[in-house]
């Protein structure tokens, strides 16, 4: 089971950083043997409140920058008050063995953050699904256990104004197994436990107190001498409480499953604590970011002016686009009055290619045959849609379908590739295999004797130079055509692939023909392919509008964006982005939306928060297809070196 700890050092208490790191250090080190997968630690000073949780084991934590930036910031804290502690100091930790929520995504790990409580738990609650439905004010935003037996305490302690009713009253309501620690307010602290699984040792004149999950790390732990301490070692027995009010030092055991109390009057109102979560989330690093976009000072090539705008918003110029009227004269030549096909038309069923081809078909009068080309990476969402248009259009459907059983191996082993050796130029190598869809393209052209083949792509707010930048590649114009890429662009990137092959030889695997392929169907052969978006606007609401009401248009259920839903692999390398340089596609959409007048700086912001969060079910099912163990491959992710 997972390994809880924390100390509690009172006011007057030397203000002293080597010892603070010392016993941080040596309470995870007596912890881990509990839990290797995740690592979480609370610091609270005063009103002020610090929550760290990677999923690394507590060895890694302890070296890592994150926990090196926390400590600073305490030592910061507490330097501006002088030597000594001028209010007590709370730090709890965790050392997490997954039961429930798997620990690569943050949420899953702890300390929890629920309202005004912030709590560590070691046990697994059996009955959560009953107790979101007897209390669906809960609304628990992770597949976290704890978070549900925390969120019952902070919501009964805001009504009943009583910390140790809340704690005594949600115990008697849960199934399972629970030892918790857990601080309201900055002032309370409280212990309690099921089946006896903590153990302290506190000093009721000095309130100084330490806790652990064994008897054995709390001996080992005081045997240290990080700090005296007067009080002996003691079991908070199964079925009982610790309740300890910091600023008095007043403390009280209690009997789990104690009557409610009776409410006469409306609780007190305190000060809410200021918590701070460092997050891998770009919202929370102190990454510069553009002040007019939200490009991060990550992005490659990217400068700032003196105002804090950056050279892509300063340097940008809004879209040339061909025009109706253009488009119209270039259709006129192949539109065909028979009845019989005269377009060919890309489609992957995510929402550019369904509005385009139910532009091609409804609007512009030609009647075309749609393509697909499915590499193992198109969603059951993107089929159902294809299905969806083409059944209700009268077009026919195309299916091409590679090796899909190689191409995932290929992708996996490509993966395994880059983890020896990250770096985020390689990450499109992911996706190789998709590129052959140009080839597919060609042949189709040839087979059915028509010249035109429309890609509904072309849209300038979707231009990702990022993917380049991180392969020092300074993008040419190429209106989203990776083959209009000037020569210089060209040579710069096979020079980047050849560099980055010879310091990884686990790249020269079985995909490596595969990849000489899609490099050449993709930069070398001939694109003379027409685009829809670079003669018409993209108007993401009318597209969206005419594909619900339209077609009963299908949506991903985990997010409210219909961008890039129809393929498999986006969620997984945007993580890799976000996780590694703090932003992802979505960041680059959304400020290109904002360059364009479509979205206000607020509004893009808010956007790519919530869409940066990762959904583990589509991760999962990515993995799964192509062999990998997700956990595994996330946390190392999250041990890679990153750009911020």
């Amino acid at each position: 089971m997972c390994g809880i700890f924390g100390f509690v050092l009172e006011r007057g208490a030397p203000a002293n950083r080597d010892v603070f790191d010392a016993a941080v250090t040596t309470l995870f080190t007596l912890s881990e043997p509990r839990g290797k997968e995740a690592s979480g630690l609370l610091v609270a000073l005063g009103r002020h409140i610090e929550v760290l949780k990677r999923p690394l084991r507590p060895s890694q934590f302890l070296a890592s920058r994150d926990f090196a930036q926390l400590s600073a910031s305490t030592a910061d804290l507490v330097s501006r008050e002088g030597d000594t502690l001028t209010c007590p100091l709370v730090v709890i930790g965790h050392s997490r063995l997954v039961t429930h929520g798997a620990e690569a995504l943050e949420d899953h790990n702890q300390p929890v953050i629920a309202g005004r409580l912030v709590g560590v738990h070691n046990g697994i609650i059996t009955n959560t699904e009953l107790l979101t439905r007897r209390h669906p004010s809960l609304r628990p935003t992770s597949d976290l256990d704890s978070e549900v037996l925390f969120r019952l305490i902070d919501d009964r302690a805001r009504a009943w104004g009583n910390v140790q009713a809340a704690v005594s009253q949600a115990f008697g309501e849960l199934e399972g197994t629970a030892s918790i620690g857990c601080l309201r307010d900055c002032r309370q602290l409280v212990l309690a436990t099921n089946i006896g699984s903590l153990y302290f040792a506190h000093d009721p004149e000095t309130g100084r107190l330490v806790f652990t999950s064994e008897r054995y790390s709390l001996e080992r732990f005081l045997a240290h001498g990080h700090w005296p301490i007067s009080g002996a070692v003691r079991q908070l027995t199964a079925g009982k409480g610790l309740w300890l009010d910091l600023p008095s030092h007043t403390s009280r055991l209690f009997e789990l499953g104690e009557p409610a109390p009776t409410i006469h009057d409306r609780p007190p109102k305190t000060e809410a604590p200021v918590v701070i979560e460092r997050r891998s989330a770009v919202g929370t690093q102190t990454l510069q970011r553009c002040t007019q976009c939200i490009l991060p000072s990550t992005y490659p090539f990217i400068t700032f002016d003196d105002q804090g705008r950056c050279n892509y918003c300063r340097d940008y110029q809004p879209p040339q686009l061909a025009g109706r009227e253009a488009l119209e004269v270039e259709l006129s030549r192949h539109r065909r009055t028979d009845g019989q096909p005269d377009c060919i038309v890309a489609f992957s069923g995510g929402r550019d290619s369904s509005y385009g081809l139910h532009l091609l078909k409804r609007e512009l009068g030609m009647t075309p045959v749609a393509f697909s080309y499915d590499w193992g990476m198109v969603t059951g969402i993107a089929r159902r849609n294809q299905a969806r248009l083409c059944g209700k259009l009268g077009v026919e459907h195309i299916l091409r379908a590679a090796d899909i059983r190689s191409k995932r191996r290929y992708m996996r082993k490509n993966i395994l590739a880059w983890l020896k050796r990250p770096h985020l130029g390689m990450v499109p190598l992911f996706m190789a295999g998709d590129k052959f869809f140009y080839k597919v393209a060609r042949d189709l052209r040839r087979e059915l004797r028509i010249p035109l083949v429309v890609f509904c792509a072309g849209n300038p707010l979707e231009r990702t130079d990022f993917k380049g930048g991180f392969a020092g590649v300074r993008e040419s114009a190429h209106g989203q055509r990776l083959f209009a890429y000037s020569l210089q662009n060209k040579v710069q990137i096979a020079l980047f692939y050849g560099l980055q092959y010879f310091h990884n030889p686990a790249y020269f695997n079985e995909s490596f023909a595969d990849s000489i392929g899609s490099f050449i169907q993709t930069f070398i052969a001939r694109d003379d392919f027409l685009y829809l978006y670079h003669y018409l606007p993209w108007d993401e609401e009318t597209i969206n509008r005419t594909l619900r009401n339209e077609y009963d248009w299908e949506m991903a259920p985990h997010t409210d964006n219909s961008w890039r839903i129809g393929d498999g692999y986006t969620s997984f390398v945007n993580h890799i982005y976000f996780t590694l340089a703090g932003f992802s596609e979505f960041d680059v959409f959304r400020s290109q939306q904002v360059r364009s007048g479509i979205l206000t700086r607020g509004q893009a912001l808010s956007l790519a928060e919530r869409e940066n969060v990762p959904n583990l079910g589509v991760l999962q099912e990515f993995t799964a297809q192509v062999g990998l163990n997700l956990e595994e491959v996330l946390a190392r992710i999250e041990s890679a070196p990153r750009h911020y």
